[in-house]
């Protein structure tokens, strides 16, 4: 066994009551399964455990990253120094503040939010339905599927900064755009969101989720290992059929290709590494410039080392 890390001896030291874990694949935390190893991954089980991490991230010097559900995520080949913090199925909770507003936490996936959402008769969730990523990142990027986006039903956030600090912004204090949150530049954790919903039958949502799932099914390839969209929606465009249009479905660099089924996803075959999936994305963006004159950029957040 390869011998700790000074990093890693004090993090299981120091912080006895957080789940970690060392040496841990980021392969096995991502929907891409591609990814070395993080220097240590916490799983916090509530916020008071999360601002212990930071802190003890910041005492040591150490980076951080944070991850939900890994589904819009390349890890690097080489893994990640520092500290991963995974908040999925950690920082847990749905619940009905009023006849219309649900406060869902960060680590409960978009799926059982729309499904909880369903359940108490609530309509304007039911597009989360089969997006695979968590409510934090969701939040975090403003995720959207199908005419739906988390922006139109987003009342209010909490958020941790990396001080550890806590506080609370409104939907239109977001800063949500299109893919984007106002948190991508200043940084923060999603800790909870809350959704202001409109009452409808249960059984019209449920149906309306079924209906969009078939239609997920029918069209994107979810049966093999994707980030979801691999490009964002260019203006006067879009990614999917400017993919197409150059000829590149199938079209691959080692085990990392576009996605048969669907122009707009980049799939990992079975063996791909991060190296040959950016390069791919790379490659992909050059030629559908040269065919059309529109840059695609990667909706797929690439981690560096940093």
């Amino acid at each position: 066994m390869t011998e700790l890390t000074d990093f890693q001896k004090k993090i299981t030291l120091s912080l006895p009551e957080v789940t970690i874990f060392i040496q841990e694949p980021l392969a096995k935390h991502t929907s891409l399964r591609i990814g070395g190893a993080a220097e240590a991954m916490a799983f916090p089980a509530d916020d008071a455990q999360l601002s212990r991490l930071l802190a003890f991230a910041r005492q040591e010097g150490a980076p951080v990253r944070i991850l939900g559900a890994g589904t819009n995520v390349l890890a690097p080949d080489e893994g990640i120094k520092g500290l991963v913090v995974c908040l999925k199925d950690c920082l847990e909770g749905m619940e009905l503040l009023d006849e219309t507003t649900l406060r869902i936490a960060a680590g409960v996936t978009m799926t059982r939010a729309a499904v909880f959402a369903a359940k108490n008769g609530l309509s304007g969730l039911e597009f989360a339905h089969g997006i695979p990523g968590t409510v934090g990142g969701g939040v975090y990027m403003n995720a959207g599927a199908y005419g739906g986006e988390i922006s139109a039903v987003c009342k209010a956030v909490r958020v941790m900064a990396m001080d550890g600090s806590v506080r609370e912004l409104s939907g239109s204090e977001m800063g949500f755009s299109y893919r984007h949150s106002r948190l991508e530049e200043e940084g923060g954790i999603v800790l909870s969101a809350d959704f202001a919903l409109t009452p409808a039958d249960p059984e019209d949502i449920r149906a309306t989720m079924r209906t969009l799932q078939q239609k997920r099914s029918a069209s994107q390839p979810l049966d093999m290992p994707s980030a979801g969209s691999a490009f964002k929606r260019p203006v006067g465009g879009y990614a999917a059929a400017l993919i197409d249009q150059a000829g590149l479905k199938g079209f691959r660099v080692g085990d990392a290709a576009i996605s048969t089924k669907h122009a707009g996803f980049a799939v990992n075959l079975g063996a791909s590494s991060a190296e040959d999936f950016k390069a791919l994305l790379r490659q992909v963006s050059d030629m559908v410039f040269q065919n059309s004159g529109i840059r695609l950029e990667p909706e797929v957040r690439i981690w560096e080392q940093k």
